[in-house]
């Protein structure tokens, strides 16, 4: 009984002890120690987005895509097919 209580205790503290850092790691602090005359141009975190890709390189993508399909390949073949294809312009 003490041995389940110990665990079911331990679990507990780690569950809250998880949850209170996620919340302080993800909240921004809105306070600053710092005078603002004193302090450079504010740095913001923005997220980079993964770059599109361009019309004519998706095109090519899908070409060998297609062609793959068509020849039933899968795994390791499918993907140096569509690797060779793709550089030389989706074609074979």
């Amino acid at each position: 009984m003490r041995i389940a209580t110990t665990f079911t205790t331990a679990a507990f503290v780690a569950l809250f002890s998880v949850s209170a850092m996620a919340q302080t790691a993800t909240t921004p602090s809105t306070t600053t120690t710092t005078p603002s005359a004193a302090t450079s141009t504010p740095s913001t975190t923005t997220t980079t987005k993964p770059k599109a890709m361009k019309p004519a390189q998706t095109a090519v993508s899908k070409a060998c895509s297609t062609q793959a399909d068509a020849k039933g390949l899968h795994g390791k073949a499918r993907a140096k097919f569509r690797s060779d294809c793709k550089k030389n312009g989706g074609k074979v």
